[in-house]
């Protein structure tokens, strides 16, 4: 197709701009690192000998730690542990040539139970991790070393699930703390999500990298109900999705920075939901790669994406004034995915949400290749419309459909359908390859360019009236 040009953007973009690029400098100004004494608790001197389970060791250095505050350093070797707790003002440091393995036996895990119910409690039933810490103030994990969780499915099986993974831990799972900072750390093989911080404040993940592929539901960053929160020069490639925000801890998730990151899924990119019982607001994504993996290292995915970004607003809650830019979309069935639903899950005795609210999104300076046939589209219901969408200077090829074209009148309402981009996938790809719209007020499209590969027999557009 050609660049489809509507003219100037909507009023509200340049604010929007503004505003987040102005919260960006606050964010990037206020948001700091751990700030702790720098004494150093070793778990050798609380009785670790090396070849035996670290727990109590190490456990035993992070209460001593946080008397005062310090480091506790894992300073060589190999470190073999169940669950630890990390207390306020202690910085744990896993540094090179070191690497914290996670145990690979179940009871090594005991359940921590948040002290204040969330969705995700109720109806994920996620309560194991390796590292856990709940209200907490000043804390950091760090260093140039390895966490590896060991979590394959030899040692922690289960089945891939939109509901609770019992017996598969978290890596990390971090609840109501205040100034939280992960650093240069190399996360692998979580037997679930890698990484979880659930309604949190100053939260600043920078230079890690995380390769997630050992089982299912391995999602590479959760952040959900957090405020001011940073993430830069992070590396995820993982089975799931890479980086999700959600809202299932129903606080609102707010001033939010990521940028110069790459996020490569054999699911989706950068997500929102699926539980979207908060709100999202202010949430800036620049200068970053994203898409598909290359190649799929667990043997229970594949290559290739669902989608780029997805924005899936089904239990409620409002999404409104997200600017992504200036990024770049590999290997993605669907660059963008938008959808807005009203499944409304909650937790048991809570009142079902009406449809939630779908708004202020803009995406401009967009590029991409190596992208799949689906196409992109953006689908709300009769009765709640997405509002106010715009993209701006994009520019994508990707390839042509192989499946028989199909008429917007085959796709009914799809209600009760889990919102993943694949959900069309029965069907067929999407009647119009560039992009598909329903149930959509006010899309701004301004140079909006896609280039199928070849022969693609689809209309480029189809659009609300």
């Amino acid at each position: 197709m050609n660049a489809l040009n509507t003219g100037s953007l909507p009023a509200w973009c340049p604010s929007l701009r503004e505003s987040l690029e102005r919260m960006a400098d606050e964010l990037t100004r206020d948001v700091r690192g751990w700030n702790g004494p720098d004494t150093v608790f070793l778990p050798e001197d609380f009785g670790y000998v090396p070849g035996q389970k670290a727990t109590g060791a190490i456990q035993r250095a992070i209460d001593a730690a946080a008397e005062k505050g310090g480091i506790v350093r894992l300073r060589q070797g190999d470190y073999v542990s169940g669950t630890l707790v990390l207390r306020s003002g202690v910085c744990l440091e896993v540094s090179a040539g070191s690497r914290l393995l996670g145990s690979t036996d179940l009871a090594d895990y005991p359940e921590h139970h948040a002290k204040r119910l969330t969705v995700q409690d109720t109806s994920m039933g996620m309560h194991q991790s390796l590292i856990f810490a709940e209200g907490c103030e000043n804390i950091c994990l760090r260093g140039t070393g390895i966490l590896d969780g060991r979590g394959s499915q030899l040692n922690f099986p289960g089945e891939e699930t939109a509901q609770g993974t019992p017996g598969r831990p978290f890596l990390i799972r971090i609840i109501d703390c205040r100034n939280v900072h992960v650093a240069d750390l190399t996360l692998k093989n979580a037997a679930c999500w890698m990484q979880n911080y659930l309604n949190c404040e100053n939260l600043l993940l920078e230079g890690v990298t995380v390769r997630n592929h050992a089982n299912y539901n391995n999602d590479g960053m959760d952040i959900d109900g957090c405020h001011n929160v940073v993430i830069r020069h992070c590396r995820v490639t993982s089975g799931d999705d890479a980086l999700c925000f959600k809202g299932a801890g129903q606080s609102v998730l707010s001033r939010v920075l990521v940028e110069d990151c790459d996020f490569y899924s054999a699911c989706n990119a950068v997500k929102v939901g699926t539980d979207t019982q908060g709100d999202f607001r202010q949430v800036l994504i620049r200068r970053c790669r994203i898409g598909g993996l290359s190649e799929d290292p667990s043997g229970l995915k594949h290559a290739g994406a669902d989608s780029g970004v997805s924005l899936e607003m089904v239990d409620g809650g409002t999404l409104e004034d997200f600017l992504i830019r200036d990024i770049r979309i590999l290997r993605a069935w669907s660059p963008f995915f938008l959808r807005l639903e009203n499944r409304g899950r909650v937790k048991p005795g809570d009142p079902v949400p009406a449809p939630g609210t779908l708004r202020r999104i803009l995406f401009e300076d967009i590029t991409g290749c190596g992208n799949g046939p689906r196409g992109s589209y953006l689908l709300g219901i009769p009765e709640k419309p997405i509002e106010d969408i715009a993209f701006s200077n994009i520019r994508i090829s990707q390839a042509v459909s192989g499946k028989p074209a199909a008429k917007e009148d085959d796709f009914d309402e799809m209600r009760g359908v889990y919102p993943d981009a694949h959900m069309i996938d029965s069907v067929g790809d999407a009647p119009a390859y560039a992009l598909w719209a329903r149930h959509v007020r006010r899309l701004s499209l301004c140079s909006y360019e896609v280039l199928p590969e070849g022969p693609e027999p689809r209309p480029a557009l189809l659009l609300p009236c």
